[in-house]
């Protein structure tokens, strides 16, 4: 795998985000220029295809919003079977309608508080800038979970910032909480996973572990976290 990403190039991020706009021209296009903006910023997806690609498992994304990995898995060709859940249920809904109209085969949504429930599962799991909106303690539960998700060969990703005391670390803590201010996000950012705190559980569960970031030509401190049980 390449340590190296870039964002989606240009076509394909429109491409994706046209699945987004309203049906009706004077429609809300908030989440079209969201999605365009998205992909055609951060390495996000790129690097998350890349750790996923050649495995089959089926693939858990908790947390999951509007479902943008789900599009991007497959404008990459990757044909596991995705499960999207999350428990913004506007979101929800709206990632069922678009990725019905773009077609997307193989592709289920479903509204989870994740912080009650743990949805069963037995394959790889994506964890994409969530672990910040949770303490530390369910950021271990979380953790935990996905790992007792994972069958042999199959993948946990995390995208996350990391505390670290870097500049970095600072404005994405900002910026998350300017999110929640402007109601993009619904849950309040309350701390940053160290690497240290990630690293122990992988290693109390016997997993590889790599971290690599994944900020691109963005401020933030996002770093991909990839654990793999030996198949």
């Amino acid at each position: 795998m390449t340590t190296s990403y870039q964002p989606l190039a240009r076509g394909d991020a429109h491409a994706i985000a046209a699945s987004f706009l309203p049906a009706h021209p004077l429609g809300n296009r908030w989440d079209y220029y969201y999605t365009r903006t998205k992909l055609g910023t951060d390495p996000l997806y790129p690097g998350v295809c890349d750790v996923l690609r050649g495995c089959n498992a089926p693939l858990l994304d908790m947390g999951c919003g509007l479902g943008l990995l789900a599009h991007t898995l497959r404008a990459a060709g990757l044909s596991m079977p995705y499960r999207g859940v999350d428990s913004d249920a506007a979101k929800i809904a709206r990632a069922r309608r678009v990725a019905a109209r773009a077609q997307l085969g193989d592709v289920a949504f479903d509204t989870v508080d994740l912080a009650r429930v743990i949805p069963e599962h037995r394959g790889s799991v994506a964890i994409l800038d969530v672990l910040q909106f949770i303490p530390e303690a369910a950021q271990v539960r979380a953790v935990d979970a996905a790992i007792a998700m994972l069958a042999p060969g199959a993948r946990l990703v995390i995208r996350t910032g990391l505390a670290d005391g870097s500049r970095r670390a600072r404005i994405t803590r900002a910026v998350d909480l300017f999110s929640r201010v402007v109601g993009w996000m619904h849950a309040t950012p309350l701390q940053l996973p160290t690497a240290e705190l990630l690293r122990s559980r992988f290693d109390a569960a016997g997993l590889q572990s790599e971290f690599i970031p994944l900020y691109g030509n963005t401020p933030f401190n996002n770093w991909r976290v990839v654990a793999t049980r030996a198949g």
